[in-house]
C-alpha cells in the first residue's frame, strides 16, 4: 500500500520512528484482516494511513473515519443512516445475504438500525424501560454474580493443579452474560445455548450459512421469549420493554425481539473486553496496577484509560451515505458505507496526544474518548458496562491479590472477531508459585 506511513527509524537503536503528517484521505484499499492476526499494528497502521481509508472488509468497499473530531462530527449527521437500503453496494447486488456482515447490519427493525424521528420513538420506550434506577439495582446481582464466579475461578485454579486457568471463560464471559441475562429474564438453563449462537454469530470461521441459520434460531428463541413475557409479565427488561407506553404507543413484537438481540450481544461482548483488557493493561504495567491497589487511582479512571486505550469495540458497522457529505478535504459520496475505527480512534494522536499509543492511568488530562459512541446511537447499556467492570476488577485483584499472567502478553491472541476486541482466552496463575502448591496440595 501507499497510503500508510509507517514511519522510518530515528538515528539511534531506541528512537521513535519518524513520523510525517498522516494524509487526510487515502483512496488505495486499506484490507481489515478478519482473522485479527495483529491488532496493535493493524490499529497503527490505520491510523496512520489517513483519516478517511477506504477499506477492504471481506470483498465489499466501505470507508472508515480514524479521527475524534471527524467522527464526533460525522455521528450526528443525520444524512448518515443505517438503513442498508441506501448502501450502493447493497443496491446493486454485490452485497447479499452470502456476506458473512450482512447480520451486522441487515438486523431486523430496533433502535439499533433505524434513524430520525422512529429512532427516537425506539429509544425513548428503550429509556423507559432501561433507566438508572433499574441499571443502579443491578449492583446487588452483579456482586452475587461476580462472587460465585470468583469461587468458580478458585475451584478452576485448584482442579488444574498448578496449571494455568482461563480468566475469560471462567469469569469475563460468564459475568456480562449473566448479568444481562438476568436483566431481561432469560432462564440461566438457556445462557449455553446463548453462548454458542453468539460465539458462532461473531465469528469469521463460521460458514455464512451455519451463521444465517444462527441468525434462525436466535430469532426463534427471542420469539418465544416475548410471546411468553407478553402473556405474563414478569420483572425484567423484556417485560418492560413490551409495557413501555407513550400516548398509547407501545414497541411491536418485532422491535422487542430487534432491541433484545441486539442488547444481549452488545450487553455481553463489550463487558467482556473491557474486563479482560483492564486485567491485562494492569498485569503488564505494576506500577500502575499499585498506585489503584493503594487507592491513589481510581477504579473509574483504570475503566476509561481502558476503553480508550483498548477498545472493545474495533468497527462499527456501517452507516451509508443519503447524499454527498463533506468533511475537510474529503466528501463521502452518496450510497458509499462508512464505518467508525473507534480502536484507530482512540489512538488518535490529535486528540489523546503524542503517548496515545501507551497506556497511562495518570493521564494529566481528562481522557476524552467515543468508545461508547456519540450522538443519538450512543450505547444504552453504557453504564451497566462500566458498573459491572467497576464491581467485577476490584473484586478480582481483592481475592488473588497475587493474579498474574501465565503467558507473555504479545502471546495472548484476537479470536478471528472483526468487529469486537475479543479474545481467543486469557491464560493466567491466581496465586503466587509457593501458594500455588500449597493450594494443590504440593
Amino acid at each position: 500500500m501507499n497510503c500508510p506511513y509507517t514511519g522510518q527509524p530515528a538515528p539511534g537503536a531506541d528512537a521513535e520512528p519518524v513520523r510525517s503528517p498522516a494524509p487526510y484521505v487515502c483512496t488505495e484499499p486499506f484490507v481489515i484482516d478478519p482473522m485479527v492476526t495483529d491488532i496493535n499494528g493493524e490499529t497503527v497502521r490505520l491510523r496512520d494511513a489517513g483519516t478517511f481509508v477506504r477499506i477492504d472488509l471481506l470483498g465489499a468497499q466501505a470507508w472508515t473515519v480514524t479521527r475524534h473530531a471527524e467522527a464526533r462530527q460525522l455521528l450526528t449527521d443525520p444524512r448518515l443512516v443505517k438503513d442498508i437500503n441506501a448502501w450502493t453496494l447493497w443496491q446493486n447486488g454485490t452485497v447479499t445475504r452470502q456476506w458473512p456482515l450482512i447480520g451486522m447490519i441487515d438486523a431486523g427493525r430496533s433502535m439499533f438500525t433505524v434513524d430520525g424521528a422512529e429512532h427516537r420513538r425506539l429509544r425513548a420506550k428503550t429509556a423507559q424501560a432501561i433507566t438508572p434506577r433499574r441499571v443502579e439495582a443491578m449492583a446487588p446481582v452483579i456482586e452475587r454474580i461476580t462472587h460465585a464466579l470468583l469461587d468458580d475461578l478458585q475451584a478452576a485454579s485448584e482442579a488444574a493443579g498448578g496449571e494455568p486457568v482461563d480468566l475469560k471463560s471462567v469469569f469475563a464471559l460468564p459475568l456480562p452474560m449473566s448479568v444481562v441475562c438476568e436483566l431481561m429474564g432469560v432462564d440461566p438453563a438457556d445462557q449455553p445455548a446463548l453462548h454458542r449462537w453468539y460465539k458462532a454469530f461473531f465469528s469469521m470461521l463460521t460458514p455464512q450459512e451455519e451463521r444465517l441459520r444462527v441468525i434462525g434460531e436466535l430469532d426463534t428463541y427471542f420469539t418465544a421469549m416475548v410471546k411468553a413475557r407478553t402473556a405474563a409479565p414478569a420483572d425484567d427488561l423484556t417485560s418492560a420493554l413490551i409495557l413501555a407506553e407513550e400516548g398509547g404507543d407501545r414497541l411491536t413484537e418485532e422491535e422487542v425481539i430487534g432491541n433484545l438481540k441486539a442488547m444481549v450481544a452488545a450487553g455481553h461482548e463489550t463487558t467482556i473486553g473491557l474486563i479482560l483488557n483492564a486485567v491485562r493493561a494492569l498485569l503488564t504495567h505494576p506500577d500502575q496496577l499499585r498506585l489503584v491497589l493503594d487507592g491513589e487511582i481510581p477504579w473509574e479512571t483504570v475503566i476509561e484509560e481502558t476503553l480508550r486505550h483498548d477498545t472493545p469495540t474495533t468497527h462499527l458497522l456501517m452507516r451509508f451515505a443519503t447524499e454527498d457529505i463533506t468533511v475537510g478535504d474529503f466528501t463521502l459520496p452518496k450510497g458509499e458505507g462508512l464505518v467508525i475505527s473507534y480502536r484507530a480512534i482512540g489512538h488518535d494522536l490529535e486528540h489523546h496526544g503524542p503517548d496515545a499509543d501507551a497506556f497511562d492511568i495518570t493521564r494529566p488530562t481528562p481522557i476524552r474518548h467515543m468508545t461508547f459512541g456519540h450522538g443519538p446511537h450512543i450505547c444504552p447499556g453504557a453504564a451497566l458496562s462500566r458498573l459491572e467492570a467497576r464491581i467485577a476488577l476490584p473484586a478480582l485483584f481483592a481475592r488473588f491479590p497475587d493474579i498474574r499472567l501465565a503467558v507473555p502478553s504479545e502471546e495472548i491472541r484476537n479470536a478471528p472477531v472483526l468487529t469486537q476486541n475479543d479474545l481467543q482466552s486469557f491464560p493466567v496463575h491466581l496465586h503466587a508459585p509457593d501458594r500455588a502448591r500449597s493450594a494443590a496440595g504440593a
